[in-house]
């Protein structure tokens, strides 16, 4: 699959940063960084001449992009105004050499953002860059907490340099308070903290600029965005005139025990109306209906007529399972199946407390895909759902690989990760999405590419970025994100499916 858009580690970065300034004429990044966010700043807020910018700089070379954008914006004609607070004579050389630029050319400092009702017309924040993370716990305190507070509190535009202060690159988690961005500005290199966890919360739109490097010169990627672009290299084709019910393949779904029978049909719904030629519920509650009568084209069946099935393309487990021992009999039998499973719900909660079902999933041969929300990655993974939260590139990482499976951990900025370490941060989705059944239809909807013939690894990708884009669809219909209910999620997905499918290629009967 074609993926354009890599994601970089913080220390990926450095290496790239290290190995550009050993080529023969090493480029002075951080005066392109600084023309670079000056361009952009002029090019998408400044809508005249003479206008007030508010920069707060910082200590590092964060602060030194800062001060070369404040030069370049102030020799455009405007009135550029820059508080600072470090030593002059700790920062680095290229940072420093940037403050005595700006000094040069007719600036001064501030000790602190001017008082009064002065009106900004953008704000620049180069106060932190990426070295914010786990490993040296930095909280950011103080007098920068009160900036950003006091940033944060200004009805103005804000325009965060390389990363917003405060926000981890490699995780998203918030360090003591950040910068609320209107607009990122990021250099080199995409990295995972602006689209995970609280990353889409604090940067706003989010824009590259690469600084003229070649990627070529560090690592082999293995993180990339999971975008629009992506999705259209990973689409099923347009159906053939000569087809029929068989042609796309048959999902069945085990769960539903007393009182949940209403997960197993959401997810058995979004199958059906995704494209699966036949879809079939394994029902374990008492008194199970016989007939969805809101969707009769579903077969109900009880889960031992469920086992019998031999051409089944896909067997989802967990959505409304429950963890009874009739559960957890039919989630070891099912582990011993040729089927690829899709494991959601109680049959992940199921492994994570039952060691003889994670070796079995583990050693499976056929192909297995998760679907954790955070809880129930800490479970797999024996910690909490803090730790998850707080490292969600690593936890992804860790269930693909300590159980053989394709993982997609949800969340903002849902990752999902491949046995063989590669892993795709999801752009699409938003809180609409928080409602309870998003994770059936989810499964679902896997489940129905699946079965239509995709691989495992483009089904996941497809259905987690056409889950999230369905909610967006809903929300831009509705104007608003509240009380968007699971089974809306199917129809906008539906459609968008259809369109993309199609307004690409010749409609299905044309001759």
């Amino acid at each position: 699959m074609l993926a354009n858009d890599p994601v970089f580690l913080t220390a990926e970065i450095r290496d790239i940063e290290q190995r550009a300034m050993k080529t023969p004429n090493p480029p002075p990044l951080m005066e392109k960084a600084g023309l670079a966010a000056a361009q952009a700043i002029r090019d998408r807020l400044l809508k005249r001449a003479n206008q007030s910018i508010l920069v707060l700089a910082g200590p590092g070379n964060n602060g030194g992009d800062a001060f070369v954008a404040a030069r370049y914006l102030k020799e455009w004609g405007n009135a550029v105004t820059v508080v600072f607070q470090g030593d002059r004579n700790r920062v680095p050389a290229d940072a420093k050499q940037a403050l005595q630029a700006w000094l040069a050319c007719g600036g001064d400092i501030h000790h602190d953002i001017p008082d009064g009702d002065r009106y900004w017309d953008v704000l620049v924040d180069g106060l932190f860059g990426i070295g914010l993370d786990q490993s040296n716990n930095r909280l950011i305190e103080g007098q920068y907490r009160h900036w950003i507070e006091t940033a944060n509190r200004m009805a103005v535009p804000i325009v965060a340099l390389d990363i917003p202060s405060g926000l981890g690159s490699d995780d998203g988690c918030i360090y003591g308070v950040a910068i609320r961005a209107t607009l990122t500005i990021t250099f080199i290199g995409r990295k995972p903290g602006l689209y995970t966890n609280f990353g889409p919360e604090c940067c706003g739109e989010v824009i590259l600029c690469d600084l003229g490097i070649h990627l070529s010169l560090g690592p082999e990627p293995q993180a990339w965005l999971l975008s629009r672009a992506l999705i259209s290299t990973l689409l099923p084709p347009p159906r053939s005139a000569n087809s029929h019910k068989g042609s796309f393949g048959n999902v069945a779904v085990l769960g539903g025990s007393t009182g949940m029978t209403g997960a197993a049909l959401l997810a058995g719904r979004a199958a059906l109306h995704l494209g699966a030629g036949r879809v079939y519920i394994g029902l374990l509650a008492d008194n199970a209906p016989t007939v969805d009568f809101s969707q009769p084209e579903l077969m109900l069946r009880t889960p031992s007529a469920l086992a019998e099935l031999e051409s089944l393309n896909c067997l989802i487990v967990g959505p409304g399972l429950g963890q009874s021992a009739q559960a957890l009999a039919w989630l070891e039998t099912v582990l011993d199946s040729k089927h690829p499973l899709i494991l959601d719900a109680d049959a992940l909660n199921l492994i994570a407390q039952h060691s003889n079902l994670a070796n079995q999933l583990s050693q499976r041969t056929a192909i297995s895909i998760l679907t954790p929300h955070p809880a129930e990655a800490a479970r797999l993974l024996n910690t909490d759902s803090t730790a998850i939260q707080n490292n969600r590139m690593n936890a992804a990482l860790q269930i693909a690989q300590r159980f053989n499976s394709y993982v997609v951990l949800k969340g903002t900025g849902s990752i999902c990760s491949f046995p063989d370490g590669k892993r795709y941060l999801n752009t699409s989705g938003n809180p609409a999405l928080s409602t309870a059944g998003t994770g059936d239809v989810l499964a679902g909807i896997i489940g129905a590419l699946l079965a239509q013939g995709l691989d495992s690894g483009q089904a996941l990708l497809l259905a987690v970025y056409l889950h999230g884009a369905a909610a967006d669809r809903w929300v831009r219909q509705q104007q608003g994100m509240l009380g968007m209910v699971a089974s809306e999620v199917i129809a906008e997905a539906r459609w968008l499916l259809n369109e993309w499918i199609y307004q690409r290629a010749p409609q299905p009967f044309e001759r």
